[in-house]
């Protein structure tokens, strides 16, 4: 949820070493599939020429299993584990981590928790201890559980307030209703209010089981003595957990337009559909399709239609977003209120044309080209490698992932991308969501959508 406090000389330290950089393409690293004393598996990259070493871990779960009434909880739980552990209060914990140069976060997303830990080597020991202590014995003491939840609230109050955050919310409610995934990550004010130090603690239990559980570390380590220390910071951890009891979703929403009204000179639109599941045969069909659409940034046909054509916005975009039980294809823009309609007619044509018309040629080069050539940017520091070596574990994409992912992406041809495009994209089952005074949009009470552009 939150960075800690680093001592300065640290930050100095680390803006010049903590990322080492790879100069070689990414498939030319080595990752090592390992297994501790304990048992515990991970995946390993050594890098020893900076004394540094970098760890990701992931459980499943995350904000979808929040009970009901509970919603924020997962969230709460990342603010609170850096709160003091074991034997050490909140303060002796953030002492003893700016006195050991450690880095230490946790966060919670809709399917996952995740912690990332970096240490220089000589305090590894004592680093990785810290680690243990936050993930098996977190103490949530009053007085910290009580300043956390003011940060909470108070970040909620920005939220209520922020647009675009409105408008995501207002999207996700939309597409998912009542499942878990309708609901915001981080709470509401009253979800926030009434979580005990007792929620937190079974959260805790109930998450933090090496069963579902995924470890890469990176950086001036052996496989022997990563071993060694995974099961110093992670031998405590129970071996088993509850699996989170989440269901798939169908996505049974209502296509159309949903206004939160605003007065901001701006509106600002959350918009999109079914998509597809990471592991869907089609997914690098739909990837360089999603590429050509709006995922290219300035080469992208809506970035090209909307920005530069007309300039009716900064900035548009969409991107797949496979969760595990449901995938989607998600785009947002923001434009003047009285420009807005017609970001979303223009909007609204460009995926009806991909839908029926697919890509050109050139288009499948070019997205091809871009996402194969960009793809070594991924591991070009310690922290992109844990992130990208923690995320194929958790997508089962396998250990070869990386040597092979761009000849996948190579293979895609124009007429598969065609047949995605056909099965996915459909203007008239987009589901809207647009905050602020919009024109040309009907009102909050009776919302009315804009016919495609015609050219």
């Amino acid at each position: 949820m939150k960075m800690l406090r680093l001592r300065s000389a640290f930050a100095v330290f680390a803006a010049c070493t903590i990322f080492f950089l790879v100069v070689a393409p990414a498939s030319a690293f080595e990752i090592k599939p390992i297994t501790s004393p304990g048992g515990i598996k991970a995946w390993l990259v050594e890098e020893h020429s900076v004394p540094l070493i970098q760890v990701g871990v992931a459980f499943d779960g995350g904000s979808a299993t929040d009970p009901k009434g509970k919603e924020g909880l997962a969230y709460f739980l990342s603010g609170m584990l850096d709160e003091g552990a074991g034997d050490l209060t909140s303060e002796q914990f953030h002492e003893k981590v700016s006195d050991l140069n450690v880095k230490l976060s946790f966060d919670a997303d809709r399917d996952s928790f995740t912690a990332n830990f970096a240490t220089l080597t000589e305090n590894r020991d004592e680093g990785f201890k810290l680690l243990g202590l936050a993930l098996s014995a977190p103490r949530f003491d009053n007085e910290p559980l009580e300043r956390v939840r003011k940060q909470i609230i108070a970040i909620l109050a920005q939220d209520s307030e922020d647009p675009d955050t409105i408008a995501q919310l207002a999207w996700f409610k939309g597409i998912f209703g009542t499942h878990p995934y309708g609901h915001a990550i981080k709470g509401d004010r009253d979800t926030i209010s009434g979580i005990t130090a007792d929620d937190l603690r079974g959260l805790a239990k109930r998450e933090f089981s090496r069963d579902k559980m995924y470890v890469a570390i990176v950086g001036d380590v052996d496989a022997a003595e990563a071993g060694r220390l995974l099961d110093m910071a992670l031998g405590k951890l129970a071996a088993t957990g509850p699996r989170p009891e989440v269901k798939d979703t169908a996505l049974n929403y209502t296509p159309g337009l949903k206004i939160v009204a605003k007065q901001v000179p701006q509106t600002a639109v959350y918009f999109g559909e079914r998509g597809i599941k990471r592991d869907d045969p089609d997914w690098y069909a739909a990837y360089v399709m999603n590429y050509v659409l709006g995922g290219g940034g300035f080469s992208s046909r809506l970035m090209d239609e909307v920005r530069e054509k007309r300039g009716l916005t900064y900035g548009v975009s969409t991107y797949l977003y496979p969760l595990d039980h449901a995938g989607l294809i998600l785009g947002q823009v923001a434009s003047e209120n009285t420009k807005v309609a017609e970001s979303i007619a223009l909007i609204r044509a460009e995926i009806g044309k991909l839908s029926t018309s697919g890509i050109t040629d050139k288009e499948l080069e070019d997205a091809k080209t871009y996402l194969t050539g960009s793809y070594p940017l991924s591991f070009d520091t310690s922290s992109k490698i844990v992130g990208q070596l923690v995320g194929i574990q958790r997508e089962g994409l396998g250990l070869d992932y990386v040597k092979n992912r761009n000849g996948l992406i190579q293979a895609v041809t124009a007429d598969q991308v065609k047949q995605v495009a056909a099965k996915l994209l459909d203007p008239d089952k987009l589901f809207w969501a647009a905050v602020g005074d919009p024109k040309g949009l009907g009102t909050p009470d009776d919302p009315k959508l804009p016919a495609p552009a015609k050219e």
